[in-house]
């Protein structure tokens, strides 16, 4: 019982979404050239449950590259219609198309010069009638057995206000890197925004040995800089090699007497490198790639000498990995 009920509310608003994908028409077209067009905002507004759909829909539009906000219309009347200015355009929802205090605002929506994109489920209601564009957003049936709550006509608004978000977001060209902008605290922002430069070790920071450098004070090197590795350098300064607590490991497992090598014969040759502006994402790939902990960084591709090391942890720390 349960469950066949909740297929069947599924089924309900699955059909309605996908009545909604075959009556869009130029209406659509044209609502998206206006916003496309328009000198200011979009403002979006509406009563009850289309108010808190509308919410989400202006959220989606403000973090896809269209300047959005919400305007409750309640409020608008008692003074926050001063938030609407000349070249705005108001997306105005009621499924009913007669919500008292969407109604209410329309004449001054007009009087302030913006535009309005009228999204109700009755093409014959006084919203309707009054918008520059009407979206019909009317479904054949509710999801809830009592035809009373709003369900199918919810999902198929959240649904059109995606679709004007998603053809806005495309017109305009819309990037990752873009959407990354307005994310800079989530991972995503994080992934898409910081680079390793933004994270290495620099200067002093920097393990380096050059190569013929006993292992005695390598370890001191590799220990006091706390990143379980040291670069090891040629008389230029190019890196031309790496030690690792791994390569300690596995030399002392081979009984050799480590401390009087000179650090040439124990470092691993041709190590893995990394411009420090790529993004630290892809840090993150290259470790994974190779199974490494540390890449050492470089202000280019043909730069020998390194500027930064950046390490796993430092990753962690910020969030990538």
């Amino acid at each position: 019982m349960i469950l066949a009920e909740a297929k069947r509310v599924i089924r309900v608003e699955a059909e309605a979404l996908l009545n909604l994908e075959a009556s869009l028409d130029g209406a659509f077209e044209r609502a998206v050239e206006m916003i496309l067009g328009a000198g200011g905002r979009v403002v979006v507004t509406g009563m009850g449950k289309s108010g808190l759909i509308g919410q989400k829909i202006a959220s989606t539009m403000a973090s896809t590259g269209t300047p959005a906000f919400f305007l409750h219309p309640a409020e608008g009347i008692h003074g926050d219609l001063g938030m609407i200015m000349r070249g705005d355009v108001v997306i105005a929802i009621s499924n009913s198309g007669e919500t008292d205090e969407v109604v209410r605002i329309l004449p001054i929506i007009k009087r302030l010069g913006a535009s309005l994109i009228a999204m109700a489920g009755n093409p014959a209601s006084t919203l309707a009638k009054a918008g520059d564009i009407f979206l019909d957003i009317s479904v054949k049936e509710e999801a809830c057995p009592l035809g009373l709550a709003p369900t199918a006509s919810t999902t198929v608004t959240l649904a059109m206000g995606d679709a004007i978000a998603v053809a806005l977001l495309v017109s305009r060209g819309f990037k990752a890197e873009d959407f990354a902008m307005f994310h800079p605290g989530g991972t995503l922002g994080r992934r898409l925004l910081l680079k390793v430069e933004d994270i290495m070790h620099s200067g002093e920071a920097l393990p380096l040995v050059p190569a013929e450098t006993l292992m005695r004070e390598a370890l001191f090197i590799i220990t006091s800089k706390a990143l379980g590795i040291t670069g090891v350098t040629a008389e230029d300064g190019a890196l031309i090699g790496v030690i690792t607590d791994g390569d300690l490991r596995r030399a002392l497992g081979k009984g050799l007497d480590i401390i009087n090598l000179p650090a040439s014969e124990l470092m691993q040759a041709k190590p893995k490198r990394i411009r420090s502006d790529e993004l630290a994402a892809r840090a993150l790939q290259q470790m994974e790639q190779h199974s490494i902990t540390s890449l050492f960084v470089f202000a280019d591709d043909e730069a020998a000498a390194p500027v930064g090391i950046v390490h796993l942890h430092d990753l962690l720390k910020a969030g990538i990995a």
